[in-house]
Parts: structure tokens; C-alpha cells; sequence
């Protein structure tokens, strides 16, 4: 255990850096910064800041309205005049609480940004927002001029919306976290003196003893205080074959027990671990800002430089050119004003939104956006082998008889006589294949243990031996050609009477979808590794037959980062898949993290994207759709600020000497234009994987 506890401290350091490197300017996030430990809090500040965009975005809406009806400018374009008595006033005042109370999250995130240094979405909203604020509150106290109040309400209405999607998408990805729950059970049996009674996991205190029967799931970390058993670590230590645990001996939450009953003394609980993961899956979802995310900041870091550059310039030549102050503030202002898209707010929530709902439903958890967009580079995988490529169980792959009289089911039937009672895993293994036969098995007498050598008893009138190859040898018996076919099976041998009657081999077996997955990887040119703890008999068979690249074997965990290591200074975009503790430290390591959900929480703690099923098609999946979700955000942001581009300069006046000049309300209808085809284009991304 003294191990696993070094890898929780290096990937918790690490996760401090992610902290900090990942600082991150939209503005809504930035107040996200609680602290891990406060788990409920964390959530629930989540939930609060959804809560406060979604009551801003429907106030500034029902004030829209009516700003939209009262303006004369709409007025105009919809040919309708309908004028209240202080009309202007009335639009002020309205203006006025929009502008304070639904703009109020991007001035707070303009502080932040300019603070920083680093200005973007923000900076621009509030940059158009005040500009048409101030300038329109001006003309109604006497400046000359036309105001731009609709403009700044329905700018305001719609970037609130943006942000308050893209908040409720990775609340949507927390909800999607709770599948993981299901890996622990809900429930431990308490032992009170001589009663046991269920109690839900939270309730476990360190200290309490717990029963854990045949067959269950360990509820927390704990020590043996009585009985032994073989427990299948495999997600937690990547050794394939389940391990003997006896008194005084650790069990690690979330292992499965084996065939025996063990009382356990808790020593941490499932809850703590549990909760502050979700707690920090949901802050990182929060954090990450993706690469993407920052393109749109960065877009709108160059659109304010040039609002700035442009609604400047276009002030100062109008005025050369000798035109009124008033109309030459005008242009300036619409300039600023059309600057920042509304589409720009939408452009990518939107996907994100999408794209994350869409995953989820997918059996992919996107915790670390920017990985997921980077996925796209990965030109090199690295599997660890037990569970990912494997399923992870020992299970019985051949029935072999040497002569012809007998039937394998019938050599499986009397050896089952044996092994019904043991916990070893090559009987656990037949055991489950005579079941799954439904074979009745039969009763053994004068039972006896070969040690180290195997198991023999009298099974309806037979004497039986169910042993390894060692005994084969001391017995002068030869072992017939073409038992070992592949070098990742376990065999042992069935005598009859003290004659070999045929074989069991027993492998932890390949995943039907592991060959499929690397033919998607294969024709996507990146190169599959694997690395695992297992021999290097069995590393290399299971290379062989699945055609890696490539495999390192009886690999520790800290080696696992160097083969990640190794690879990046190959100059290769790394991706490790893993499921265990055993493998936090690489995936941490690595490009993208992918941990793979039937695994541990160590493992989930230090992956940026999280299997819910561990199959590997699924990485293929992801493979491809973060390719798609990368396109589409492209898409988007060009069609957002491509109106920009076209917009900016009529609205400055480069076409004023053949009389025209682009009227604000013209502009807001390619505004609205822009801001539906990016809403649509969103919505396209759902039926690329829906092609899948």
C-alpha cells in the first residue's frame, strides 16, 4: 500500500500546477476557485452561479422586450410608430438595470481580465456594452445622436445565455459522474457484537468492522481482522491474477472478494475519496478552459484591439474629413458596438455544450476540455494491459481431452469436482465455465491437497488429479505436443487413475473489441503500445496476437512514466489509458489521460477523459469526435466573426461616397443571422456521432 499512497501525493502535486497553469479568463469561471476539501460547498457554488446567470438572463430578457418595442430605431426598420410620453426616459431607466444588473458578470470579468493582463471575451463584451450604454444615455440628455439601447440589451441577453449553457453543460457532465458511484456498493454490513445490519456507506466510521461476503465489492479501505481470501485487485494494481489476503493484511475499497467471508476493519471510508472527487471532476470541468475556449477569448482579444484601432481611427477621420463631432462619435460608436458578435457568445458554449451532453451519453466523462480537443494530435497510445485490452478475469480459453473416449465436458465436470471449494483462481475459473455450461458437479471424497502441485481426490469411484505441469514432470509423465499455444495461457493437467486424461488452459481473456479499436488507431496512423505489470510471456503474447506496436513488460508504476516520458521526447503526443492506481502517475504524465471507469478513483482523479465502459472502441470514438468538435468550433468562429469582418468597415463608412453607410439597424438583422446559423451548426455535431 506504502506506494499507492506516494503516487496520491506526486499526482496531487501535479494537480496544483494544472491549477494554476490553467488559470483561467471567462470571466464565470474565475469565482469557481473554492477549495477541493469544501466538496458540497464546491457543487452547490456551482449550482448558485447557474442559478444567478439564469435569473440575470431572464430579467435582461423581459426587459428587452419592451426596450425592442420602445426604441425608435426598431420602430423604424418594422414600420410602426408608438411613442409614450418620456419615451426616452423610459428606455433609460430600463436600459439602465440591464446594463448594471445583467452586465454585471462581464464588468466583474473585465476587472479580472484587464488585471491579468490578459483581455478577451470580457474585455469585449463590456467594451460594446458600455460604449453603447454611455453613448445612448448621453443622447437622451442632450447629445445629438440616435441610441443603441435595443443593441446593448438583446448583446447582454444573449452573451448571459452563452454562459449560462456552457455552466449548465458541465453541470450535465457531473450528473454523468454519478455512474461512476456505481463502482462502489451503496452499502457495508456493519458488525455490532453478534448482529450484522446493512448501513449505507456513508454512515461507516474508520474503525467500524465490516463483513464482506463471496463475491462482493470491498466498501472502503481497510485491514483483515478475520478469515482470508483471494481478492481480484486487478484495477488497482494491474496484477491480473486475483492476490491471497489474509489477517493483518490491507484490502483496498472498490476490489472484489473471492470465494470466502472476511471481517475488515475500515480504515478510510469510500465517502471522503468518493466525494471530493466528484467534487474536483466537476471544479476541473469548470477550470479547464479548453484550447478552443481560449481561441474564442483570443478572438475576442484581437476583435477589441481592433474596435479600439478601428472606432478610433474612424472618429479621427471623419473629423479630418470635416464631418460634425456628433456624427463622426456616431460611426465610432456603431463601429464598437457591432465589434463584438453576439454569435461569438454562442459560438462556443454552444459546442461545448453539445459536445459534452452528446459524450456523456456515450460512456465518455470529459473532465479536462483542452485534452479533449487535443485529442485529435494523438499520434501515440499507451495501454496498460489487464482490464483495458484484457477483461481483466482469469477465465478458462480450452478444454482439451487427450484420448477420444472422454468429452471435454465431462473432464471439465469431474475436475470441477475439486476445485468447488477452493479459492485459488484457475478454480474460481472453471468453476464459473462449469456454470456457465451448466454442469451439475459432482461430490469429491478423501480430498487432498498436493501442495504446491495441485488437488486430487475420489470422484465417483475415479481417482482424480487436477495439477500443474511441476507434477507432470516428477511424475516422469510427458506433456503432449501442442498444449502451449500461446504463452499467455495458464494450463494445468486432469489424471484420470494416474493416467493424463487432457487439460484446462485458463488466460485472462483479450476484449472481443480490443482489435477492432486498434484498427481504428492503426488506419488513424497512431502507434499502439502496451504496458503492464504481467510477465513478459504473457506481455508478449497478448502483443503478438493483437499486433501492438509494441509492449514493455512487468513494468512498475513509476516506470510507466518514463515509457510516457520516452515517447514525448520522441517528439509523440502521448495518450495513456489506464485503470488503476498504479497508473495515476502516467496518466497525469501524459498528453491526454484516459482512465477507464470500472477503475479506481486515483485513476478518475488523474485522467482528463473517463471511460464509462472500459472498452477501446470508445477511444477510437473519442478520437474522432474530437476531431469533429474541434471543426465545428472553427466553423463557428469564422461564421461568428466572419460578419464582423464584413460588417466593421461599412459600419465605419468605407462605402459613404456612394451614399451607404451601414445603419445599426441593418447590422443587428446579420447579427441575428450570424447568431442562428452558429446555433444550427451547433446542433449538427449531435448527428456526427450519431453516424457512429
Amino acid at each position: 500500500m506504502e506506494n499507492h499512497k506516494e503516487h496520491k501525493h506526486t499526482h496531487h502535486k501535479h494537480e496544483d500546477h494544472s491549477r494554476h497553469e490553467g488559470h483561467d479568463h471567462s470571466g464565470h469561471s474565475n469565482h469557481s476557485g473554492h477549495n477541493p476539501g469544501h466538496g458540497e460547498m464546491g457543487h452547490d457554488h456551482h449550482k448558485m452561479m447557474i442559478e444567478d446567470f439564469k435569473k440575470r438572463f431572464w430579467l435582461t430578457l423581459v426587459l428587452t422586450l419592451p426596450i425592442l418595442a420602445f426604441s425608435p430605431m426598431i420602430q423604424d426598420f418594422l414600420g410602426y410608430e408608438w411613442l409614450l410620453p418620456g419615451n426616452t426616459y423610459i428606455l433609460f431607466g430600463l436600459s439602465t438595470i440591464v446594463y448594471f444588473y445583467g452586465g454585471w458578470p462581464f464588468l466583474k470579468g473585465l476587472k479580472e481580465e484587464l488585471q491579468q493582463g490578459a483581455p478577451g471575451m470580457m474585455t469585449l463584451i463590456s467594451l460594446a456594452i458600455s460604449v453603447a450604454y454611455f453613448y445612448s444615455s448621453a443622447t437622451v440628455f442632450g447629445l445629438e445622436g440616435e441610441d443603441f439601447f435595443w443593441e446593448l440589451a438583446t448583446l447582454i441577453a444573449i452573451m448571459l445565455l452563452g454562459h449560462w449553457i456552457e455552466m449548465k453543460s458541465v453541470l450535465g457532465a457531473s450528473k454523468a459522474l454519478e455512474l461512476l458511484v456505481s463502482m462502489m456498493p451503496s452499502e457495508a454490513h456493519r458488525v455490532q457484537g453478534d448482529t450484522v445490519e446493512d448501513v449505507k456507506l456513508e454512515a461507516l466510521q474508520a474503525g467500524d468492522i465490516i463483513l464482506i461476503k463471496p463475491g462482493e465489492k470491498v466498501p472502503a479501505d481497510g485491514v483483515i481482522v478475520e478469515g482470508e481470501s483471494y481478492l481480484n485487485e486487478s484495477m488497482l494494481t494491474g496484477e491480473s491474477k486475483p492476490v491471497k489476503k489474509g489477517l493483518d493484511q490491507k484490502v483496498i475499497g472498490g476490489s472484489l472478494n473471492g470465494n470466502s467471508t472476511l471481517k475488515v476493519q475500515v480504515e478510510h471510508t469510500g465517502k471522503d475519496s468518493y466525494l471530493n472527487k466528484v467534487i474536483t471532476l466537476v471544479q476541473e470541468a469548470q477550470k479547464s478552459k479548453s484550447k478552443m475556449q481560449n481561441l474564442s477569448d483570443r478572438a475576442a482579444k484581437w476583435l477589441t484591439y481592433i474596435a479600439l484601432a478601428v472606432g478610433f481611427g474612424t472618429l479621427a477621420v471623419w473629423l479630418i474629413l470635416d464631418f460634425p463631432f456628433v456624427y463622426a462619435l456616431e460611426r465610432m460608436v456603431t463601429v464598437m458596438v457591432i465589434a463584438c458578435p453576439h454569435a461569438l457568445g454562442l459560438a462556443i458554449p454552444l459546442v461545448v455544450a453539445i459536445s459534452t451532453a452528446v459524450s456523456a451519453q456515450n460512456g465518455l466523462l470529459i473532465r479536462n476540455r483542452t485534452a479533449f480537443e487535443e485529442s485529435r494530435k494523438i499520434s501515440a497510445l499507451v495501454f496498460d494491459k489487464t482490464g483495458t485490452l484484457t477483461k481483466g478475469d482469469f477465465g478458462v480459453t480450452r478444454v482439451e481431452t487427450v484420448n477420444q473416449q472422454m468429452e471435454t465436458d465431462e473432464l471439465l465436470r469431474l475436475s470441477s469436482a475439486l476445485e468447488q471449494s477452493s479459492e485459488h483462481p484457475i478454480a474460481v475459473g472453471i468453476i464459473k465455465k462449469v456454470k456457465e455450461k451448466g454442469i451439475s458437479i459432482p461430490k469429491p471424497e478423501n480430498f487432498n491437497a498436493i501442495t504446491g502441485k495441485g488437488v486430487e481426490a475420489m470422484v465417483e469411484g475415479k481417482d482424480v488429479k487436477v495439477v500443474s505441469p511441476g507434477y507432470l514432470k516428477d511424475q516422469s509423465i510427458s506433456i503432449p505436443e501442442g498444449v502451449y499455444s500461446s504463452a499467455a495461457e495458464t494450463v494445468v493437467f486432469v489424471l484420470i487413475d494416474n493416467k493424463l486424461a487432457g487439460y484446462i488452459a485458463l488466460a485472462d481473456e483479450i476484449r472481443p473489441e480490443s482489435a477492432e479499436a486498434i484498427k481504428v488507431f492503426k488506419s488513424n496512423n497512431i502507434k499502439v503500445m502496451m504496458a503492464t505489470g504481467d510477465n513478459e510471456t504473457v506481455a508478449k503474447a497478448v502483443s503478438e496476437e493483437l499486433g501492438l506496436d509494441g509492449y514493455y513488460s512487468e513494468v512498475l508504476p513509476h516506470q510507466k512514466v518514463e515509457i510516457v516520458k520516452e515517447l514525448q521526447s520522441k517528439g509523440e503526443f502521448v495518450a495513456m489509458t489506464g485503470d488503476g492506481v498504479n497508473d495515476a502517475p502516467a496518466l497525469a504524465q501524459a498528453n491526454v489521460g484516459i482512465a477507464v471507469g470500472s477503475g479506481t478513483d486515483v485513476a478518475a482523479e488523474t485522467a482528463d477523459i473517463i471511460l464509462v465502459n472500459s472498452n477501446p472502441q470508445d477511444i477510437a470514438n473519442l478520437i474522432l469526435f474530437g476531431k469533429a468538435t474541434y471543426n465545428k468550433m472553427i466553423q463557428n468562429l469564422v461564421w461568428a466573426t466572419g460578419y464582423n469582418a464584413f460588417a466593421i468597415p461599412l459600419a465605419a463608412g468605407v462605402l459613404y461616397s456612394s451614399g451607404f453607410v451601414l445603419g445599426p439597424a441593418v447590422g443587428a438583422v446579420f447579427m441575428s443571422l450570424s447568431t442562428i446559423i452558429v446555433a444550427i451548426n451547433a446542433q449538427l455535431l449531435k448527428k456526427k456521432i450519431g453516424k457512429k
